[in-house]
């Protein structure tokens, strides 16, 4: 029986399967094929390419060629309320991405040369579980899309459903995991012990149903660098319950996640550093990209779960959109006046500093005072 159909997972058969390539879980000790050869790439190299702005898209300043890569909100729903994260600004219900939006969406951006799909943006994705599913079979089968990823607070990701996407050719799966013991978790996340506790159950399941099944998934885990003894705090729980069971951890800082600085730090008692200056490097510890211009602007689209096309990574509401997306006006909008000019704006930081940014959206990450 193949996965999908019905959005159930065939417990009793422990068969998990699909068209192009078939691989099959089975109770006897036969081998599945991998879907694809496995990759030994280092997870802070393809990073480090998305987050590099390259001289000839400063040449060409306000119109750009396609992002490489685009993160896209399937849901809005979370299971965490992280005081360092904008998705508890948010107001209104949460909800999904209507999948005839995504398809239409993806295959857009397919079309317009991406090369890239996160199934994810601000919301938790395993909060929707069978529209993860789906849209990992749509951006791997049908649109062929040579790297699918996933970022996850890992709570709600069970052995079963992550076995599916992993079938379905998912690339990347990543944990996001900040919190040092359960009563740091509880008070930067407001999530309970037991939710604590689930998210290094599923961390270890998924790696052992990924090498008892081969599955071709590369898994990995980053981690918010905080100041003073956070990280030593931080490094024990890691080598215990994580690094073992991933291919590589990375550390990264603190984002503003567009607010303002001091309310990060009112709350949170650490200082956020500005914008989105990449991951850390794994010997000095220091940002790989400077805070301006901000590369997000120009290499990696962001989607919220309506359509709106975010010029911020952060992007939890309107206030960052550069536009709508329809389905058919990615490349439109990705370049729409409104995106020309804040990239503009961005660029002109090189020579005029953050005043640069006065007036305009991304005032918020660099302009500190309330």
């Amino acid at each position: 029986m193949e996965i999908g159909k019905g959005g159930q997972y065939d417990k009793e058969k422990e068969s998990i399967a699909y068209r192009r390539k078939t691989l099959t879980i089975t109770r006897d000790n036969e081998q599945p094929k991998p879907i694809i050869k496995e990759s030994k790439e280092d997870i802070t190299e393809r990073i480090d390419a998305v987050t590099k702005i390259d001289a000839m898209r400063i040449i060409l300043g306000g119109i750009q060629p396609p992002p490489k890569s685009v993160k896209i909100e399937l849901t809005s729903k979370c299971n965490l309320r992280c005081k360092y994260c904008a998705v508890r600004t948010r107001k209104g219900k949460s909800a999904d991405m209507d999948m005839w939006l995504f398809r239409k969406i993806t295959e857009d951006m397919r079309m317009s040369g991406v090369e890239e799909i996160g199934l994810f943006f601000l919301g938790e994705p395993f909060m929707s579980p069978d529209i993860l599913y789906e849209a990992t079979v749509w951006c791997k089968q049908h649109l062929k899309f040579p790297y699918v990823f996933v970022t996850s607070n890992a709570v709600q990701a069970k052995s079963t459903v992550v076995a599916k996407i992993m079938a379905a050719g998912l690339n990347s799966l990543k944990w996001s995991i900040n919190s040092c013991d359960p009563e740091q978790f509880k008070d930067i996340t407001g999530g309970s012990e037991e939710k604590f506790d689930r998210i290094f159950e599923n961390i270890k399941n998924t790696y052992e149903y990924r090498n008892k099944y081969n599955f071709p998934t590369r898994l990995y885990a980053s981690s918010i660098l905080y100041e003073g003894e956070q990280r030593d705090r931080m490094q024990k729980l890691l080598d215990e319950k994580v690094i073992p069971y991933v291919d590589k951890h990375y550390w990264l800082p603190l984002y503003q996640m567009s607010m303002y600085r001091d309310k990060i730090e009112k709350e949170m008692g650490y200082v956020p550093t500005a914008g989105n200056m990449g991951r850390l490097d794994d010997k000095t510890m220091q940002p790989t990209r400077n805070p301006l211009p901000c590369w997000t602007a120009f290499t990696e689209g962001h989607v919220r779960v309506d359509g709106g096309l975010s010029a911020c990574c952060f992007g939890s509401d309107d206030r960052f959109d550069m536009g709508m997306l329809d389905g058919t006006n990615f490349m439109h909008q990705w370049n729409s006046v409104k995106f020309q000019k804040l990239r503009e704006a961005q660029l002109k930081t090189i020579g005029d500093g953050q005043d640069a940014l006065i007036g305009t959206p991304c005032e918020v990450c660099v302009a500190y005072d309330t």
